[in-house]
């Protein structure tokens, strides 16, 4: 009877649906992985308790940012994350260099990846090319008229999705979302989604993945085991200024508006943007980091949220990076955290 019970639950298993979660593994430290302030680079810093940070090679950049962007030479809003099967790192940027071009417009993103955190190899996706950048143009429904037109594609981030299914029936995709804006055919900025492969090198037709009325940009995606469903952190263009939050049971559609009594408050009526959660070490209450960038100096900050991604407190400043910005953060190994140390005294010691 056992055996038998055993073999239909196994059974039942096989047609639920999985949940959409990054890979994290890692219970030694943190790697904040950003955009300088500096510049428009990539740049690392690590960090024992996820308040106090050391910067990798003097919050100079990881490699080479004209590399891998191959728009504007700059990679700003760097996400990273595990590949799904523990192989592998990616991270997504968005392709754009305000100091050379001097407006507020770009037109793609980059898709990068890498086996050791040092060496990274990337595709660029200039979105003004349109459907021919997209490896389901010959079925999907684009989304505009013209692409020639685009004018910002910004913070891209990454989330796995287990349950997504290509047009080959295979299963299993990197669901990048981020906003988009083309002038001459909406009115603001809109969240939307594409799917990358597991190659992270295909992309898949953007899709509308919500509208509110309004403009928003820099979502936040994640699943809380707590309640079963998936919170997004964003920003609201206008209005009441702070971090939202808004929820859904589905990861690519039914979110709901976000609400207004529990916000990321603490800034006033000053400027915030580029939220990113994540859990500390043996700790299922959440931290939630933002830049407020009213005050110059700029303040990047880290405040306490409770296991639901509620009841925001106690913000703090991050200690020890020289230029903080819009980033991200992944939780490392101990092998990885004394990787990074080591690599850091060797690209200062190159540098002398």
């Amino acid at each position: 009877m056992k055996k038998k019970l055993s073999t239909v639950l196994l059974a039942l298993a096989a047609f639920m649906p999985m949940t959409a979660q990054n890979l994290v593994k890692g219970d030694y430290g943190y790697l904040y992985c950003h955009m300088s302030d500096k510049g428009e680079w990539t740049a690392y810093a690590i960090s024992r308790d996820g308040y106090n940070y050391q910067d990798i090679n003097g919050g100079n950049p990881i490699f080479n940012p004209e590399e891998h962007a191959r728009i504007e030479g700059g990679t700003r809003d760097a996400y990273i994350t595990r590949m799904h099967n523990g192989k592998g790192y990616i991270m997504v940027t968005t392709d754009m260099c305000v100091r050379k071009s001097h407006k507020w417009d770009n037109y793609g993103i980059d898709l990068l990846k890498s086996k050791d955190l040092k060496n990274w190899t990337s595709v660029t996706f200039d979105f003004r090319k349109g459907m021919q950048n997209f490896c389901d143009a010959a079925t999907a429904t684009s989304p505009y008229k013209d692409w020639s037109t685009i004018n910002r594609v910004w913070a891209p981030q990454i989330f796995w999705d287990p349950d997504y299914r290509w047009e080959n029936g295979e299963k299993g995709g990197y669901m990048i979302y981020y906003s988009m804006l083309n002038r001459a055919e909406e009115k603001y900025d809109r969240m939307y989604y594409s799917y990358a492969d597991k190659t992270f090198t295909k992309l898949t037709t953007p899709k509308l993945l919500f509208d509110w009325g309004y403009a928003t940009i820099d979502a936040d995606i994640n699943f809380l085991k707590s309640d079963g469903l998936y919170h997004m952190l964003i920003k609201k263009e206008g209005g009441k200024r702070g971090i939202f939050t808004a929820t859904s049971k589905y990861l690519n559609h039914g979110w709901s508006a976000p609400v207004d009594d529990d916000f990321v408050s603490f800034e006033g009526n000053k400027l915030t943007e580029g939220s990113s959660a994540f859990q500390l070490i043996g700790d299922d209450t959440w931290r939630v980091a933002y830049i407020q960038y009213s005050d110059h100096p700029k303040h990047y900050r880290i405040c306490k949220a409770d296991k639901y991604l509620r009841n925001f407190s106690d913000p703090v400043d991050i200690k020890g990076v020289m230029a903080p910005q819009h980033g991200s953060f992944m939780r490392i190994t101990k092998n990885e955290y004394k990787m990074l140390q080591k690599w850091d005294k060797e690209l200062k010691n190159k540098a002398k």
